[in-house]
């Protein structure tokens, strides 16, 4: 920001702080306001409603070609809205496993890389051999348990979302989309190797037990190394894991985080110039590494800091081919969905409440209800 101003002094940019946990509220509000800012940063999952209203601007021939050609089409599709493009992507976060390396060490498991990753049933098997009495294989986070199952689902190949020819969106959740649920499931309710008091848990909440040796490990995303950097006791061993494999590899859906123009916003080119600025290769990494996350850029993924092993950095990168966008990123109404039917589905399927059979039906017939008004 500094440096562009001290370069730019007839375009000035103003720093404006938001709430991450209201973005979507505080936008909305701007917006019918007329005090949208020129320049907004929030995730790709988000945008959709707001293409969509008309409140960003189509991107389209605004941006540079060095920016355009440094991110991947897969990206960029995260961002796509009908035949606009509503954001640039620039960092993303996979889902990994943390473990506990001394417990998996003793236990003298086959620690998985991202050339030989564990297969879902390889994890169900490998959590049961690790859990023991007041302990657990492996403990799941999941207060937000649908975009943690929805993208983790990818590599199953479960999609949930299918686009008819008529490019309306409806629900089908087939023998693909169960693999995940079903895993995490059977490891609570049927294997006894993960705890059912961490089910309404976020990430932060499961670090002390994870600290305290209660589990080996626990699904989080990129990010959240940082946290265990600094919290972690010392002469804690951990290790970046990723996530299991399934049927279409190591896919994994994600919503990068983007940055968009407001459709209102009286200087669209200078705001284009401000965004190829910021998101050169060289910020890209120092946007990353500041972060913890991987940046999109083909470029700034070479960079050597990003291929330590030190963190986890180049298990992470190693992922970053496999990213897919998350599979809600351009369906209508998916915040209504998940709020009001998926959410509380995935919370009674997965703590025992129902069976396989309710969730689907509920996912689907439910879910299609809600879909269904968005789309007439």
């Amino acid at each position: 920001m500094k440096e562009w101003n001290a370069t730019h002094p007839d375009v000035k940019v103003e720093y404006v702080q938001g709430s991450w946990d209201s973005v979507h509220d505080q936008l909305l509000t701007s917006f019918e306001g007329g005090e949208a800012p020129d320049v907004i940063h929030d995730a790709s999952d988000d945008l959709a409603d707001f293409a969509y209203g008309g409140y960003l601007a189509d991107l389209t021939g605004l941006l540079p070609a060095r920016l355009t050609s440094e991110i991947p089409r897969s990206s960029w599709d995260a961002a796509t809205f009908g035949r606009g493009i509503y954001g640039v992507p620039f960092l993303q976060e996979p889902r990994v496993l943390i473990a506990n390396a001394t417990w998996l060490g003793k236990a003298k498991v086959r620690v998985p890389t991202p050339e030989h990753p564990w297969s879902w049933a390889e994890f169900r098997r490998i959590t049961k051999r690790l859990g023991g009495p007041g302990a657990y294989g492996v403990a799941w986070p999941l207060k937000e348990p649908v975009s943690a199952t929805l993208n983790l689902s990818l590599s199953a190949g479960g999609q949930l979302f299918r686009r008819g020819a008529d490019g309306k969106v409806a629900v089908r959740f087939t023998d693909a989309d169960a693999v995940v649920p079903r895993t995490v499931h059977d490891q609570v309710a049927l294997d006894r190797s993960a705890p059912a008091s961490t089910l309404g848990s976020g990430g932060s909440d499961t670090l002390p037990g994870f600290f305290a040796g209660r589990y080996a490990m626990v699904p989080l995303g990129f990010s959240y190394r940082q946290q265990i950097v600094q919290q972690a006791p010392k002469g804690f061993r951990w290790e970046v894991l990723p996530a299991p494999a399934g049927a279409a590899g190591l896919a994994q859906g994600v919503s990068p985080q983007t940055l968009s123009v407001s459709a209102d916003c009286p200087h669209k080119k200078e705001a284009a110039a401000f965004l190829d600025f910021l998101l050169r290769p060289k910020n890209m990494v120092r946007l990353a590494l500041g972060d913890w996350m991987l940046p999109t850029g083909t470029q700034a993924l070479k960079d050597p800091a990003l291929h330590t092993g030190k963190y986890g950095w180049s298990t992470g990168t190693a992922l970053a081919g496999h990213l897919r966008p998350a599979p809600a990123q351009s369906v209508r109404g998916y915040p209504e969905w998940k709020d009001k039917v998926a959410t509380p589905a995935f919370q009674e399927y997965y703590s025992g409440a129902i069976g396989l059979a309710e969730l689907r039906r509920r996912l689907e017939k439910d879910g299609n209800l809600v879909l269904a008004r968005y789309q007439r």
